[in-house]
Formats: structure tokens, sequence, C-alpha cells
């Protein structure tokens, strides 16, 4: 059995589990907060049993990398949020500036 032919590699920052949207660290998000197969699809239900243990197992061949692939992605993460911060999109600049508005004539 190849287990990478369990998902799709469209890049280096996105692996999903084949047939889905769904990333791998998706499912291993909820697997290393402590649930279980059963739980994850739960939690991620157009998932099966099978698409799990794969994940779980490509996972455990694959540690050193995967957990070097999910610290990289939440560094992506937290970047992204930190640029969302400091440089918002116009729509968000507009909407700020709308209820600013709204307040400021609640207050008159």
């Amino acid at each position: 059995m190849n287990l990478e032919n369990y998902f799709d590699f469209l890049s280096n920052d996105d692996i999903r589990i084949k047939g889905h949207r769904i990333g791998i660290e998706d499912v291993l998000k909820y697997y290393l907060q402590g649930y279980s197969a059963e739980e994850i699809i739960s939690e991620l239900p157009t998932l099966n049993l099978e698409k799990i243990y794969a994940t779980l197992t490509y996972y455990y061949q694959n540690k050193q990398y995967l957990d070097n692939y999910l610290l990289h992605l939440e560094e992506k993460r937290e970047q992204n949020y930190q640029e969302w911060l400091t440089k918002p999109s116009p729509l968000i600049e507009r909407l700020r500036e709308a209820k600013a508005n709204k307040r400021s004539e609640k207050l008159v």
C-alpha cells in the first residue's frame, strides 16, 4: 500500500486528503489534541476511518517532516494575521469606517 496515494500534494504548503478539500493538518490538529479516529470523523464527517488511519500512519512514518510542515503552516498563519492587523483590506477599512461613523452618529 502506497500511503501517498491517499493525498494530493498541491504545494509545499498544501497537502490535502484525496477527494476532499480537507488538509492533512486538519486531521492531525484533532489527533494531536487527543481526539480518537472515531472522534475525528465526528468533526470531519466526510472522511472515513480508512482515510483517517492512512493520515495517522503517514504522520508517524514522516513525523519529522510533518511536524515541520505543521509548524510552518502555523507560522504562516500567524504572519498572515499580523499582516492583516497592520494592513487590512480596503473592505475591512470601509467597514471599520462605517462602524465608527455609526458610533459617532449615536453620540450626536
